[in-house]
């Protein structure tokens, strides 16, 4: 399978979209797997920071 495919469905099959994102991840290297994995990571934090989902709590001293 070429790394750079297009699933063309007439109707939603989602048994066949799970085969055919199986069938490409198959086809990368572990390296390229990675990179993947690495990427989206980046992605996500950035929407988390971007969204103030990762800041450190703050400390509030109370009277």
């Amino acid at each position: 399978m070429a790394k750079n495919t297009i699933l063309k469905l007439t109707d939603h099959d989602e048994e066949k979209e799970i085969i055919f994102e199986l069938n490409y991840l198959f086809s990368l290297s572990i390296r390229e797997r990675f990179q993947l994995m690495l990427n989206r990571n980046r992605e996500l934090i950035n929407l988390l920071e971007k969204n103030g989902h990762r800041k450190t709590p703050e400390i509030i001293k109370r009277t």
